[in-house]
């Protein structure tokens, strides 16, 4: 089980103590420090699952406190271990039906969003690794190479932004989409414009298999696209996002613009729009299945209007995304037949 370390600043003459609010929480451990005169910090050790409902609670209680402030650090191990489930056995045993917050098994809302806006940032980092990850896929294309197209989804950027704009939309946060879909729009423009200059300056053979087979769409194709869209907000919301996950949107992403770049830089025009449509695609059903994702873990807006905002976006969201993924999918079997 994960945990984390709660830090709750307050002013000390506050009529309603924290203590009080968070009775029928299941708090591991808990101090109280004096910072100054007027204000204190309370320390709380809690597990994973109920960091939301208790930042909630103390966000609805004080959020117009003034020294009002919340820090929350992962927790790597304690000592001596927690007996939660065994806590949880006794209750069940005495016949404690005592109401208590519905526990999400994900990390907290605020969590999440703070994880995921550290993946957001235009850099030169971000753009130095979006140019390495083309070359490295285009040469791994080239010679037919799977080891070196994974290689080249190793490096490449592209799971922060895409999972960013599938929160966006699960919770109704305009500024939020603005910025990832910014992100994720130069990332792509960067690995297309890049990968038209490689296709002008190199010669290479359009049949090679790992070429001509991302010039086709598929149900496989979709089906991995849908897994790794998936996979990437299942990862973020448990807290394990990596490389790992990172890879696997990576492959339905960057092969697939790479080829395209490659193809129109080189006047193959015919095959580059084929690669474009499966990129699209891959897009499409890796946002929708994120939002999806998203949706069954928990995730909501904390306020009632805010989750009533963020379901009409997401209604908004998830219909384009699927009135765009039948449109492609019609022009591929209409193309194909």
């Amino acid at each position: 089980m994960a945990f984390r370390f709660l830090q709750v600043f307050i002013p000390q003459d506050l009529q309603t103590q924290p203590e009080k609010l968070l009775e029928g929480y299941e708090i591991l451990g808990t101090w109280r420090d004096d910072v100054s005169q007027s204000r204190v910090v309370l320390h709380l050790l809690v597990s994973a699952e109920e960091t939301e409902p208790i930042m909630d609670k103390l966000e609805q209680a004080y959020q117009n406190t003034p020294g009002f402030q919340v820090v929350l650090t992962p927790v790597e191990a304690v000592l001596p271990r927690p007996k939660v489930e065994q806590k949880q056995d006794e209750q069940s045993a005495a016949g404690k039906t005592e109401e208590k917050p519905k526990e999400t098994a994900r990390i907290s809302r605020e969590e999440l969003y703070h994880d995921i806006l550290e993946n957001i940032n235009i850099t030169r980092v971000f753009v130095a690794m979006t140019i390495l990850s083309a070359v490295v896929a285009a040469i791994g294309l080239m010679r037919n190479e799977t080891a070196v197209i994974v290689g080249a989804m190793v490096i490449a950027p592209v799971l922060g932004p895409n999972i960013a704009m599938s929160l966006a939309t699960t919770l109704g946060d305009s500024d939020l989409l603005r910025r990832s879909f910014t992100t994720n729009f130069t990332g792509i423009a960067l690995t297309i414009l890049f990968s038209i200059f490689l296709g002008m300056a190199l010669d290479f053979d359009p049949s090679v298999p790992a070429i001509a087979s991302r010039t086709n769409f598929s149900i496989a194709d979709l089906a991995l696209a849908l897994a790794a869209g998936s996979a990437g907000a299942l990862a973020f919301t448990c807290g394990l996002s990596g490389p790992v996950i990172g890879v696997m949107v990576a492959v339905a992403l960057v092969p697939p613009l790479v080829t395209f770049g490659m193809l129109l830089g080189a006047g193959y025009v015919g095959l580059a729009l084929g690669a474009l449509v499966l990129a699209g695609a891959n897009i499409i059903c890796i946002n929708l299945a994120g939002v999806v994702t998203f949706l069954v873990q928990g995730v909501r807006p904390r306020t009632w209007w805010q989750q009533n905002q963020a379901r009409k976006a997401t209604r908004i969201a998830v219909t384009a995304w699927c009135l765009l993924l039948a449109a492609l999918v019609i022009i591929i079997i209409f193309t194909q037949t």
